[in-house]
């Protein structure tokens, strides 16, 4: 996000600040400043900041699955040799894709489709798929169930005391969750009207989302309220982890034997480092998204978390250069070249 080291553009309270909202997106102003030591107004004018220059935002995210809002598809892409960057652009471009990342290692980039049913996803993958040129090889992973996701995840910045006050009552891990069988819920019109306003802004205003959907405020909370108490709507900051002093960022691609795998995913979920992480199709059955202060971390990290998984077959680990988008959010003000993202000097 910056030509230098990130550590150098924020300071220790805006990571608390965004480690406060990380914990509870939605949480009262006055809450968040308890944990980040600072005035209710100086955290207001902090978050704010971070916001205009495009390096913290809270976002509301659905839980697809439970809402009947479509299905997701990870895809590993290989790029023309040189043309990574390019497709990246052309791929982040595309409203279907929720997640982009140019990383490293057996794929040039990882993106996240979804699509609302076979269909489409059929379309986007084999007729219609974005920057099909630039393209020499894809590999599909369909996530089938989740063990935690990236609404779920503490920095570690902040005490324990803090998560407890900041996190829903409702946002249990996803790995203790009961009733996998059931059927998906469809929203309302209101609830989705609500999901897609917060989606852009989760700390907007009762008030003012009442106004952008034209609803009275008592219609817009009882909506609000009833996604949240259903667990089916999340908050999260979305943050370069290279900010908050994390600098290895990268993918887990895990074969576990069939009859390990739910073992596996919760042992894993578990660990501090881990954002998300879900059970799927194909060679690779478990997937996760993982943060370390270091990368020479990861040394000890394959050896000690990922050689005690039970059942591990074989892994593979895909480093991040840079994320484009995340939660169908575009990672970057509009104007900055892709290149800036990466730094120069890592920190």
């Amino acid at each position: 996000m910056s030509n230098g080291s990130s550590s150098n553009v924020i300071d220790d309270l805006d990571r608390r600040i965004i480690a406060a909202l990380q914990l509870g997106g939605r949480a009262p102003w006055s809450a968040i400043a308890h944990w980040a030591g600072a005035s209710e107004t100086t955290v207001q004018r902090r978050y704010q900041a971070l916001r205009e220059r495009h390096l913290a935002r809270v976002v509301a995210t659905l839980e697809l699955d439970r809402t009947a809002s479509g299905s997701s598809m990870l895809v590993r892409v290989q790029a023309r040799p040189g043309r990574g960057l390019e497709l990246a652009r052309v791929l982040a471009a595309c409203p279907q894709v929720r997640f982009v990342a140019v990383v490293t290692g057996a794929a040039d980039l990882v993106v996240d489709f979804v699509a609302e049913d076979n269909d489409q996803l059929m379309r986007l993958l084999y007729t219609d798929l974005p920057g099909a040129d630039l393209i020499t090889g894809t590999e599909c992973v369909a996530a089938i169930r989740s063990f935690t996701s990236p609404a779920h995840w503490d920095t570690g910045l902040l005490p324990p005391q803090a998560r407890e006050e900041l996190r829903p009552a409702a946002l249990a891990a996803p790995y203790e969750r009961k009733g996998w069988d059931e059927s998906p819920q469809a929203l309302s019109e209101v609830e989705r009207e609500v999901a897609q306003a917060l989606s852009t802004d989760g700390r907007m205003p009762v008030s003012a989302l009442a106004r952008e959907l034209g609803r009275t405020e008592s219609s817009a909370a009882r909506a609000l309220e009833r996604l949240v108490n259903r667990g089916v709507l999340h908050f999260r900051t979305l943050v370069d982890p290279r900010l908050l002093g994390f600098e290895a960022e990268f993918m887990v691609w895990l074969s576990v034997e069939p009859d390990r795998l739910d073992a596996a995913g919760r042992q894993l979920a578990r660990h501090s480092g881990t954002k998300l992480l879900s059970a799927a199709t194909g060679r690779f059955n478990l997937v996760g998204h993982v943060v370390l202060p270091h990368r020479s971390d990861l040394f000890r990290y394959t050896g000690e978390i990922l050689g005690a998984l039970p059942g591990l077959i074989a892994s593979e680990i895909t480093l991040h250069l840079a994320t484009l988008k995340h939660a169908w959010t575009r990672m970057a003000a509009p104007d900055r070249p892709l290149l800036s993202m990466v730094p120069a000097v890592e920190s």
